[in-house]
């Protein structure tokens, strides 16, 4: 009966729990019917799909708009295509003898090709991924099931039938422009590396014959002179070589000219400067005040509109911005500087001087001709080693009597010494078949000698632009007129000198084929890491550092100047000048040692070491030192007197010349100079005579016996105070009796002086007239 019952129970619990289960199933499969589905579900995902799309498709057909600027980046490539081409077939020609000076600028190309094709490269690949991205939310979009019409339909979704209608087809239009612009930048791409390769390759080849056209060079290229060919080239003629040589050189200029025109930009705008600035200065000269005190202007190389000679300017400054320039380029601009002298001298040099000169450029221009031409014909030749035994004879023969006054002596003997020795050795090379060296040993030395001629020409008119300048600024109360002519002279003449023969330099190694080896080994040298201890550096920055504290130290020495401030002189005329030029010093100084510091590469906690130490070498042995600078800061914002006051401290008294910061400068009266540290000007007992105003009151004592009338004296001496010259008109004399002796009493004369500058000439005149006066009343002193 027992087990009976339990199994009852068990039966009625096993069939409570399935109902339950199956009641709970059918809930849940109640729940899941399309007449339960919570009708805002769908709509409020949907219209947020929808949004989503809408920006999507914005963004990409905006970035379609654009286009990626894939026409821009197609026609650089193809430039470059068209540049690179040529030299391409050059090197890989049959042709074994390419001249050294050709290879310089195919390596030019190739390496700007390099470099662009890089950056073309870069902006492609930054596209591609662009376009990776966009076609990525397309797709998206495109799969995703809630704007397809896969999706059960509901009364509220057919109120978006147009909407999804309308972004399914934006986003068919979006893919297919997408994957065109896509298909454009792969293609572009792949063509851009595969130039991109063929460039380095050909860097390579290029890097190889210039290493090996200098053991060419120095080899027989050519028959010797006595066994030289009348023609070897047959099929050519004379005029037929030398557009084949233009042909030829084309290439290389109109490359160079065309990817250089912002450095030739950059001159052309100081050639333009200069003509402002001398047709300006020769309009002031013409005013009447600034006429009368200079007089005519009268400069052999300078006109009211200078014209050839800011052109003379842009011509010889032309190989300092572009100094990797291919030497047929730098031919022809000494051809268009020698034709610019030439018609800027030509009313300056004498008649027979003028026929030298004339000869000297035709020579030069057949030089060009014929060292163009790549016959190693005996004509030819012949006409080359005739050239340069002209040039030889006329080196000669001015060797010991050429004058250039621009430079110095030993400059000009040594650009002779190298015009000469240059075309010797030219002459002994074509004889022995060195054709290329002949050649460019040739036009080397002509180009020294004629770029002498050319820098003393610009020097000279640079010369007299600031001679101009000087004297008009003079006249203005510029700049020029608180610092001293002859330095100012001196030091133009001697930067223009230090000028000129960088720029003869520079053009002579373009000539000579020896820029790039120059450019390397100064590059090997400046920038190669060094170590001492646990310290990196280069000697580059050391000389940075250098360069920045010299030109730190010059600019605030030269500070004064810059706001008005010349030399103070003693005398009556006060002038209150600002003491802030210390602070703009120390300014200067501050901001020098931080660049220095920089351009060091000295790492920071090194410098904090340095710093550590010197700090404890200031706390021991240098507080003077930083006692004088901090009370010359404290000096400049408090004020206690300014540049030009008359101050006394202790037993010195004079005008006050300069705040530096370390120390200040007194002008005393006898003329000298006293220096004196910021710390006891500070801490001392100053007195400042001119702070508030310039007059003060002085004291004259002497003494007359007892019988003399006091009221007759008083008169005159306040009659004879108020004859002189500087006293203050306005303010009264006053005279009084000082002590009484036994015969005599002292007087006390106290007037008023309108500048302490002028006390002791005032003295001196009241005493000469009171003597004259009490002579004539027989008043006695004692």
């Amino acid at each position: 009966m027992k087990s009976r019952s339990l199994f009852i129970l068990f039966a009625i619990l096993f069939s409570a729990l399935l109902y339950g289960n199956v009641v709970y199933g059918q809930e849940a499969n109640k729940s899941e019917t399309p007449e339960n589905i919570n009708p805002q579900a769908i709509p409020d995902t949907l219209l947020f799909k929808i949004q989503q799309a809408q920006a999507a498709v914005t963004e990409v057909n905006a970035a379609n708009k654009k286009g990626y600027n894939i026409p821009a980046l197609t026609n650089a490539y193809q430039e470059i295509l068209g540049t690179v081409t040529p030299v391409q077939q050059e090197i890989k020609s049959a042709r074994k003898n390419i001249e050294t000076k050709t290879l310089q600028s195919f390596s030019l190309i190739i390496k700007d090709a390099s470099v662009r094709l890089t950056t073309i490269r870069n902006a492609l690949i930054k596209s591609s991924n662009e376009i990776q991205r966009l076609s990525k939310q397309v797709i998206d979009l495109s799969g995703d099931t809630l704007l397809s019409d896969s999706v059960v339909a509901n009364e509220s979704k057919v109120l978006y039938t147009t909407q999804l209608q309308d972004i399914r087809l934006r986003l068919q239009e979006a893919g297919k422009l997408t994957g065109k612009n896509s298909d454009q930048i792969s293609k572009l791409l792949a063509d851009v590396s595969a130039l991109e390769i063929s460039v380095n390759d050909l860097k390579t080849l290029v890097d190889e014959r210039i290493l090996q056209s200098g053991t060419m060079a120095l080899g027989k290229e050519a028959p010797y002179l006595w066994n030289a060919p009348m023609d070897d080239q047959p099929r050519m003629g004379f005029v037929e070589q030398i557009k084949a040589s233009f042909n030829a050189q084309k290439e290389i200029l109109s490359y160079f000219i065309g990817s250089t025109w912002d450095k030739r930009l950059l001159g052309l705008l100081l050639g333009i400067a200069f003509f402002i600035w001398v047709h300006k200065n020769f309009t002031l000269a013409k005013r009447p005040a600034i006429k009368k005190k200079i007089g005519e202007l009268n400069f052999a190389y300078l006109r009211p509109y200078p014209i050839l000679a800011s052109i003379i300017i842009l011509l010889n400054i032309t190989p300092l911005f572009q100094p990797d320039a291919p030497s047929v380029y730098i031919e022809i601009i000494q051809l268009l500087l020698l034709i610019a002298i030439t018609l800027h001298l030509r009313r300056v040099l004498p008649a027979k001087q003028l026929q030298s000169w004339l000869l000297v450029i035709g020579l030069y221009f057949a030089l060009i001709v014929i060292s163009g031409i790549s016959s190693a014909a005996l004509p030819s030749r012949l006409a080359l080693l005739a050239i340069n035994l002209a040039f030889l004879y006329m080196g000669i023969k001015m060797y010991g009597k050429i004058r250039i006054q621009q430079f110095r002596r030993r400059y000009v003997k040594f650009a002779m010494t190298a015009f000469i020795s240059l075309n010797a050795l030219a002459v002994i090379l074509n004889i022995f078949g060195r054709l290329s060296l002949a050649k460019a040993f040739a036009a080397t030395g002509v180009i020294g000698l004629t770029q002498l001629i050319g820098l003393a020409v610009f020097t000279q008119i640079v010369l007299d632009a600031i001679e101009m300048q000087i004297k008009i600024s003079s006249c203005n109360k510029g700049i020029f007129s608180r610092v001293s002519h002859t330095k100012t002279r001196a030091f133009a003449k001697k930067a223009l000198g230090m000028l000129a023969v960088l720029v003869w330099i520079m053009v002579f190694l373009i000539n000579i084929g020896l820029t790039n080896g120059a450019f390397t080994f100064f590059e090997a040298v400046l920038a190669k890491q060094r170590t001492f201890g646990s310290i990196n550096f280069t000697f580059g920055n050391i000389l940075f550092f250098a360069l920045i504290v010299f030109v730190a130290n010059k600019l605030q020495k030269h500070v004064p100047l810059l706001f008005g401030e010349g030399s103070l002189t003693y005398d009556a005329d006060v002038t209150h000048k600002s003491s802030k030029v210390a602070l703009v010093r120390l300014i200067v100084i501050i901001i020098g040692f931080l660049l220095a510091v920089t351009a060091s590469g000295l790492p920071m906690d090194k410098l904090t070491v340095v710093l550590g130490a010197l700090s404890v070498g200031i706390g021991l042995g240098m507080q003077n030192i930083v006692n004088n600078f901090v009370s010359g800061i404290i000096l400049i914002f408090d004020k206690p007197f300014r540049i030009g006051d008359y101050v006394e401290l202790v037993d010195k008294k004079g005008k006050v010349k300069e705040i530096g910061m370390r120390a200040s400068t007194l002008m005393t009266p006898q003329g000298s100079e006293v220096i004196i540290p910021n710390g006891d000007l500070l801490s001392g007992r100053l007195v400042n005579w001119t702070l508030s105003h310039d007059y003060l009151k002085t004291e004259i004592l002497f003494k007359v016996q007892n019988d003399t009338n006091l009221a007759l004296i008083s008169k005159l001496i306040e009659e004879e105070v108020k004859q002189t010259q500087h006293v203050m008109a306005n303010l009264p004399a006053e005279v009084l009796v000082n002590s009484i002796a036994a015969g005599s009493m002292e007087l006390k004369v106290m007037a008023w002086v309108n500048s302490v500058y002028a006390e002791p000439a005032f003295k001196s005149e009241l005493m000469q007239r009171l003597m004259l006066r009490f002579n004539e009343k027989e008043i006695k002193l004692v």
